[in-house]
């Protein structure tokens, strides 16, 4: 351990270190914020890179770097029936595993630890999810009468502690589950404790040293540059010297040459399941020299602790790679939906321009209004003559204004629904084209409109019908026109102003043009003679911005049905991601 990592007082960080923890816990919050939801090749891969992550800065990188000077931690693990708590039990000198002496008898992992280490370990400081249960030990085995039941998934995930003065101070056992248990839970604790471990004892067999599942493990080992040493377990001494050589030409091959190789001979256990005393008396005095070198120590955990650092930045990169496919993901699926509300909004808006809603009822309604002999005999005067007239004629019993409000109304909220209709038809089938959009939809039919849109959308019309009313009636108060718009009445002028609005007649054919054209003439002479010239330009370009604001409000409410299950993809971006990776990199470098 060098001098700046060296803790000042106990459970203070060096200075370094505490630079470490910082960028860690950086690296954990933007991890844990990164959801990967989409539904893209290799997410699952990613998504597991981060689970795996997270808890190994949990349970070993950052206790580790909190507390450098803490015991090495020695996870014993391996195959079913490979020998594991045997090797324990002789390391050891007495049984301490659930077949001989601990209560409870359970199937947790069991943690042997030296008396003065015990406050390393009785806190969550390392493998913090793991509950605590003090052990108890006795002498002889243990009856099977007394062998409880089946732990639930409460006692499972605890951590079994068993203070002994047989193990060396500085270094601690942890007895684990099986690597290839037919149980998940159990495999999966089993890497749990692998990846906290600051140096493994792999204990194998003649029979089962090249199985698939444990090579998979040391190979982890091997990325991680963890010191491993591996216990070849019931060896015939006719085969010592030809399978010892065979694992340890494996080992050299896959990256493990340095690895520690004992063998074990096949013996008989005792009455007490122990083996002879000095069958294990190589790995017992390896431990031991390992527990009273603390320099030795320190390099151990270094070595491991920087490895696993680097790993870290390894997964963190790809993830940092996964998160910007999901962005582009999202990106895309957001653009499609974008799109077809973007286009059903302008074909709202073209709508309203090119004279296609003064057709049917609300042209039939305007006429109503004003009439279509005598008014259009009246729009051919000169202006005077036509301002005198027309408020006579309005001044008389025309049919109500309110009804082309009602039939403007109706036919814009049809154009409204339609347009917003295709809109989620289109984009309901371009996210089902996707993989992506396809598990983001999952069974919902969002291919239509919204429940109680058709409502949503009348009320917003009749709340821009009510704008163009606050409009005429701002307008009309100067005191020379005022006389003049009250005797049109404010809805009349209104109507009139709408009818305007729509008035291009671009898409009209045949009679409608010369019909609804000359509709439109007498509403924008009518708002003339009241307002001027200007102001009628102004107050129809004031009622369509906002009309455009209004169905771009309601269309966009529609679109985030869409939006909306994009919104949990957020998180650390993928730069940051990256970023992170590159700092853990030069972290373990400079190590």
């Amino acid at each position: 351990m060098t001098s700046d990592e060296s803790p000042g007082t106990a459970g203070t960080p060096a200075p370094r270190a505490a630079a470490a923890i910082e960028l860690l816990e950086a690296v954990r919050a933007a991890l844990a914020a990164t959801a990967l939801p989409l539904a893209l090749p290799d997410a699952e891969r990613a998504r597991q890179d981060i689970r795996n992550s997270l808890a190994q800065l949990d349970d070993y990188i950052l206790p580790r770097y909190r507390s450098l000077e803490a015991p090495l931690l020695a996870v014993v693990g391996g195959s079913t029936g490979a020998g594991k708590s045997t090797l324990v039990n002789g390391l050891v000198g007495h049984a301490v595993t659930r077949a001989g002496a601990i209560r409870p008898t359970t199937r947790q992992p069991i943690l042997l630890h030296h008396p003065s280490d015990a406050a390393w370990f009785e806190d969550q400081r390392v493998l913090p999810s793991l509950n605590r249960i003090r052990g108890t030990l006795v002498s002889g085995p243990l009856p099977a009468s007394q062998a409880g039941p089946t732990p639930d998934a409460a006692a499972v995930s605890s951590l079994v502690l068993v203070s002994d003065g047989a193990v060396p101070r500085g270094v601690a056992l942890l007895d684990a589950p099986d690597v290839d248990s037919i149980s998940d839970d159990n495999r999966k604790l089993a890497g749990q404790l692998l990846a906290a471990a600051d140096l493994w004892v792999f204990v194998t067999t003649a029979n089962r040293y090249a199985d698939a599942v444990p090579w998979r493990l040391l190979l982890g080992a091997a990325s991680r540059d963890i010191m491993v040493a591996v216990v070849l377990d019931r060896v015939p001494p006719a085969a010592e010297a030809e399978v010892r050589a065979d694992l340890q030409a494996m080992l050299s091959r896959e990256g493990l040459g340095e690895a520690r190789l004992f063998v074990v001979p096949e013996l008989v256990l005792d009455a007490m399941g122990m083996l002879p005393a000095d069958a294990l008396a190589p790995i017992r005095s390896w431990l031991e020299d390992l527990a009273a070198d603390a320099a030795g120590r320190a390099g151990i955990a270094r070595r491991t602790l920087n490895g696993t650092v680097k790993e870290l930045g390894a997964r963190v990169e790809a993830v940092a790679q996964s998160a910007g496919e999901q962005q582009h993901a999202a990106q895309v699926l957001a653009g499609d939906a974008r799109a077809a509300y973007q286009d059903a909004v302008a074909r709202i808006l073209e709508a309203t321009r090119d004279g296609a809603l003064l057709r049917g009822e609300v042209l039939a309604r305007w006429q109503d209004f004003v009439g279509t002999g005598e008014f259009f005999r009246v729009m051919e005067q000169n202006i005077g003559r036509f301002r005198d007239r027309m408020g006579a004629f309005f001044r008389g019993e025309p049919a109500p204004a309110v009804r082309v409000e009602t039939a403007i109304e109706s036919g814009l909220q049809s154009v409204i629904i339609d347009e917003a209709a295709n809109a989620a038809e289109d984009t309901d089938q371009r996210w089902r084209s996707d993989p992506a959009g396809r598990q983001l939809l999952g069974s919902d039919d969002l291919s239509g409109t919204s429940d109680g849109f058709p409502e949503t959308v009348a009320a917003e019309i009749r709340a821009w019908q009510g704008s163009l009313m606050e409009l005429i009636r701002t307008e009309g108060q100067g005191k020379r026109t005022q006389a003049r718009w009250l005797s049109f009445g404010v809805n009349g002028l209104g109507a009139a102003l709408m009818i305007v609005v729509f008035s291009m007649t671009a898409g009209l054919t045949g009679l409608e043009i010369g019909v609804a054209g000359g509709t439109a003439v007498v509403g924008q002479r009518l708002l003339e003679a009241v307002f001027g010239e200007d102001a009628v330009r102004r107050l129809a370009k004031t009622a369509r911005e906002d009309l455009h604001a209004r169905c771009q409000k309601l269309l966009q409410a529609e679109q985030e049905r869409f939006l909306s299950r994009l919104h949990a993809s957020g998180g650390a971006t993928p730069d940051v991601l990256a970023g992170h990776a590159a700092a853990l990199r030069r972290l373990a470098a400079a190590a």
